[in-house]
């Protein structure tokens, strides 16, 4: 396949969505970790460096994909019915649980929020980082409201703690609930070890839960 550029800004930005689509694609199949820009090269069928024509790197590609997987989890959440009323620890539960769960069901940008800042936000230009963590602020900002219209007891700034809570727990347990073979083994072998098996569900469910009772418990 020989390649044409992109010359309207159109084209450019429909290159762009291809090589994010192919990402995303590649992100069902294998570990962040093992997503090479010369894979992904291959499966849009174009050569690394035309790749680079739309993306100055790798970790340029999956930050745009972390953003728009960000986007994608947060119209889920507020789509999602949440019941009204109850008492503000029943609202709290509810409102944990549903951000364990939602989580879960998105093992890629599970996978890419653990990447983030100790390989993503690496071999990127200065440009392309305040580019980044500006999507980022904005769609905190969105789950910080969020968080809020379900718990306004906590208000902003401890809606914005719990919510920071959420995401670096979640950072933690991802790669924690999924070790290697040789740990899976260890865990088969030594019954005793469970103790030591993560759920990430669990974690991050229970994480919410504490934090938002221990936010409001502060207030009171």
């Amino acid at each position: 396949m020989s390649f044409q550029r992109a010359r309207t800004d159109e084209q450019r930005s429909e290159r762009r969505r291809q090589i994010l689509a192919a990402a995303a694609a590649m992100l069902t199949e294998m570990p962040v970790a093992d997503l090479t820009l010369t894979a992904l090269s291959r499966r849009v069928c174009l050569a690394k460096a035309n790749v680079l024509r739309y993306f100055e790197s790798r970790e340029a590609v999956l930050l745009a994909l972390l953003e728009a997987e960000v986007a994608d989890w947060i119209a889920e959440l507020e789509s999602a019915a949440f019941p009204g009323g109850g008492t503000v620890r029943e609202r709290g539960d509810r409102l944990a649980d549903l951000l364990a769960t939602s989580l879960v069901r998105r093992p890629a940008l599970c996978d890419l929020v653990s990447a983030q800042s100790t390989v993503l936000e690496h071999n990127i230009s200065a440009e392309t980082a305040l580019q980044h963590k500006r999507a980022v602020h904005g769609y905190l900002e969105t789950l910080v409201r969020f968080a809020g219209t379900h718990l306004p007891e906590l208000g902003h700034e401890d809606a914005a703690a719990l919510m920071q809570t959420v995401m670096l727990v979640a950072v933690a347990a991802w790669p924690a609930s999924r070790p290697p073979q040789a740990v899976l083994d260890a865990y088969a072998a030594d019954p005793a070890l469970d103790v030591m098996c993560v759920d990430f569900t669990d974690v991050v469910r229970r994480a919410v839960e504490v934090t938002a009772s221990g936010l409001l418990a502060r207030n009171q």
